[in-house]
């Protein structure tokens, strides 16, 4: 993750997404998002949220859960950088990333790392861009964008 350019200390780890190649050009197709830049945007739906999240650490996927939205996605919409969830880990992901830690071919992500390194990212945009936080609804949050970097081989 980059703020004005510059990497975030700390808020380094893989994403889990869809397969490929990258396509934006039509609306749910399956894979994952072309490499690009994204600006970033508070999220707040049905599912998941940039404030006011659950904050149950008992029940895994607990609704709302934390989230963040990439905009600027062609025709692609509600990308977001959200933690795998249960059931399934990857349900809801189609586009979306999911952050967690490396892991190998048989290994499933788990869910309260990947929801710890979605709340650490919030809680560097909050710092970065307070005022974007303070509304209710999805706000750009100035200087802070996405980089989606070639396609995996």
């Amino acid at each position: 993750m980059y703020l004005n350019g510059e990497d975030v200390e700390g808020l380094a780890g893989f994403v889990c997404e869809s397969p490929g190649p990258g396509d934006n050009s039509q609306q749910d197709n399956g894979k994952r998002i072309e490499e690009g830049r994204y600006p970033l945007s508070t999220q707040f739906g049905k599912k998941y949220r940039s404030v006011g999240f659950s904050t149950d650490m008992n029940e895994a996927g607990a609704l709302k859960m934390p989230g963040v939205l990439l905009e600027h996605t062609n025709k692609r919409s509600g990308i977001l950088i959200h933690p795998a969830h249960p059931p399934t880990l990857y349900l809801s992901s189609v586009g979306c990333l999911n952050l967690t830690r490396s892991l190998k071919a048989d290994e499933d992500m788990n869910f309260w790392d990947s929801r710890e390194r979605v709340v650490d990212i919030l809680q560097s945009l909050r710092a970065f861009s307070a005022t974007a936080f303070g509304k209710n609804d999805n706000t750009m949050i100035v200087g802070a964008w996405v980089a989606v970097d070639g396609e995996p081989g």
